[in-house]
C-alpha cells in the first residue's frame, strides 16, 4: 500500500455513496459509524473522495481513529491535504502513528515542516531510523518507493534455521514470497523463495537453493523503471540496493499496481489538461484556476489557426463552397495525428523508442499517414463532387487531404519525442501542439491550393 495512488482508481457501488450521504444529511452518525466499521479502509477512501467538502468533513469525523491512518494513505494528494488541513496538530500526529514508512514519507511532503519535525519526533527510535532512510531518496525512486520492512539471511546456512528464524519473526512482512540473501556485510546475493524454503530438505544449505541472478533495482531508478521491470519480468518482489550492491529494502507487487494506475490516471487527465490528483469536489475557484490554463493556451492556438484563414478572405468570399468544406480536412488530420501520438507517447511509456529506431518508425508513420491520405481523399473528392458538381474543389480538398495526413502522422511521431528530450510531458502538452499543426496545415493547404488554381 503507498500513497501513489488516488483511491478513485477504484470503485464502490454507487448505492452505498447514496446512502451515507443520506444518512449524513439526516444527522444518523450511529448508522454511518455501522457502515463505517463494515468497510474496508480504501473503500472509506472511495467515499471520502465522492463526497463534497461538508459532508467529507463530517464523515471524517466520524471515523474511528484507528482506521485514520491506513484510510489516509489511501486517498489522493488533493483530497488528503484537504482532511489534514482541517486537523489539529495533535490529530495529524496521532493520526500518522500507526501508517506504514513509506506511506508516511509521501505524507511528510504535504505538511508544514514544525508539523513534520513533530511527527518524526513521537516516532521511536527504530521508525525514526527507518523514515530518515526513506526521506533520504528522492520522491519518484525505487528508494522513496521501498519498504525497509525486509527479511535477509545467509547463504550458509541451513534451510532447518531459516524455518525457526521465520518462526521467531512470526508475522512475516505482508506480501513476502522470498527472502533476501545477503553475507555479513549486508551485500545483496540472490533471492531464496518462500515455497522453496517450506518444500526443500531442512538440511539443505541456502547456498545451493538460492536464485544468484535474482532481479533487483538500484534505489535511484524510477518508479516507472521499476513498473516497467515487474511487468516484463512477471515479478512479485524485488530487492532494492545501493551502489555497493547493499541491501536496502525491497518493491512489492502492490506498490507497482500503484505505479501502474497512478501513470494510468495521470496519463488520461493529462490528456485534458488536468491534474493528476484532482479533486472531485475541489472548491469552484482552485479548479477554474487551473483549467483556465489550458483553456487560455488553447484560446491562442485557435486565434492563430483563425489568423491563417484570416489570410485567405479573397478566396472564401468568392467561393463560398470553401468555407463549408474547410474543417474537413483540418478535422481528418487532427483524428489521423492523435492515432499516432498516442501510439508514440505509449512506446516512449515503455521504452520502445529511441534515437536508433525513430528514423524507421517516422518512415512507417508517414507511410501510414500517406496511404489513409491518398484512400480517403478519392472517397472526399467523390462526395465533394457530388454535393458541388465542382471538379476544381473536389480535387483540392482531396489534395489537401493528403498533405495534412502526411504533416500529421510525422507530427504525432516527432512532437512526442522532442517534448520528451525537452523534459516537458508530451501526455500533458501534446494534443495542444498537435492540433495546432493540423489546424494550420489543414486550413493553409486547403484554402492555399484554393487561392492558387481557382482564382
Amino acid at each position: 500500500m503507498t500513497t501513489i495512488s488516488p483511491a478513485a482508481e477504484d470503485s464502490i457501488d454507487i448505492n452505498l455513496v447514496d446512502n451515507i450521504i443520506g444518512l449524513l444529511k439526516a444527522s444518523d452518525n450511529s448508522a454511518v459509524i455501522n457502515q463505517l466499521e463494515l468497510l474496508h479502509t480504501s473503500d472509506i477512501g472511495v467515499l471520502l473522495e465522492s463526497l463534497p467538502p461538508e459532508l467529507r468533513r463530517r464523515l471524517w469525523q466520524l471515523l474511528p481513529q484507528e482506521m485514520e491512518a491506513e484510510t489516509l494513505s489511501y486517498l489522493g494528494e488533493e483530497v488528503r491535504g484537504s482532511i489534514l488541513d482541517e486537523m489539529e496538530n495533535h490529530e495529524v500526529v496521532a493520526a500518522t502513528e500507526a501508517m506504514e514508512i513509506e506511506d508516511l514519507a509521501y505524507v511528510l511532503d504535504e505538511l508544514p515542516e514544525h508539523l513534520g519535525e513533530a511527527i518524526i519526533e513521537s516516532l521511536d527510535d527504530d521508525r525514526r531510523q527507518r523514515l530518515e532512510t526513506t526521506l533520504a531518496y528522492t520522491e519518484g525512486t525505487a528508494g522513496r518507493l521501498m519498504s525497509t520492512d525486509v527479511i535477509s539471511v545467509r547463504m550458509t546456512v541451513t534451510i532447518a534455521v531459516v524455518l525457526r528464524y521465520l518462526r521467531y519473526l512470526k508475522p512475516l512482512p505482508l506480501h513476502t514470497d522470498a527472502l533476501m540473501v545477503t553475507d555479513e556485510n549486508g551485500t545483496y546475493l540472490g533471492k531464496l523463495s518462500i515455497s522453496t524454503v517450506v518444500s526443500e530438505h531442512p538440511d539443505t544449505l541456502v547456498s545451493q537453493l538460492m536464485q544468484e541472478d535474482a532481479d533487483r533495482v538500484f534505489a535511484d531508478a524510477s518508479d516507472h523503471d521499476v513498473a516497467v521491470q515487474f511487468e516484463r519480468r512477471d515479478l512479485i518482489s524485488v530487492a532494492v540496493i545501493d551502489t555497493e550492491k547493499k541491501l536496502l529494502g525491497r518493491i512489492t507487487i502492490d506498490n507497482v499496481v500503484d505505479i501502474i494506475m497512478a501513470e494510468a490516471d495521470k496519463a488520461l487527465l493529462a490528456s485534458a489538461g488536468l491534474v493528476e490528483d484532482e479533486d472531485l469536489f475541489s472548491p469552484v475557484l482552485p479548479s477554474a484556476k487551473r483549467r483556465a490554463v489550458w483553456l487560455g493556451i488553447n484560446l491562442i492556438t485557435v486565434f492563430f489557426a483563425a489568423w491563417v484563414i484570416g489570410r485567405f478572405e479573397l478566396v472564401l468570399d468568392k467561393i463560398v463552397a470553401l468555407a463549408v468544406l474547410m474543417p474537413v480536412a483540418a478535422s481528418m488530420g487532427g483524428i489521423a495525428g492523435s492515432q499516432t501520438l498516442t501510439l508514440t507517447i505509449r512506446g516512449l511509456a515503455l521504452g520502445q523508442v529511441s534515437s536508433a529506431n525513430l528514423r524507421w518508425l517516422s518512415s512507417k508513420e508517414l507511410s501510414v499517414g500517406l496511404l489513409n491520405g491518398l484512400a480517403w481523399s478519392v472517397i472526399v473528392a467523390l462526395l465533394t463532387y457530388i454535393w458541388f458538381q465542382d471538379t476544381g474543389i473536389s480535387l483540392i480538398l482531396a489534395a489537401a487531404m493528403i498533405l495534412n495526413l502526411t504533416a500529421a502522422a510525422l507530427s504525432g511521431v516527432l512532437i512526442p519525442v522532442i517534448l520528451t528530450r525537452m523534459k516537458i510531458d508530451p501526455a500533458l502538452s501534446g494534443a495542444v501542439i498537435l492540433t495546432t499543426v493540423t489546424d494550420v496545415v489543414g486550413f493553409l493547404s486547403f484554402l492555399g491550393l484554393a487561392t492558387l488554381f481557382l482564382l
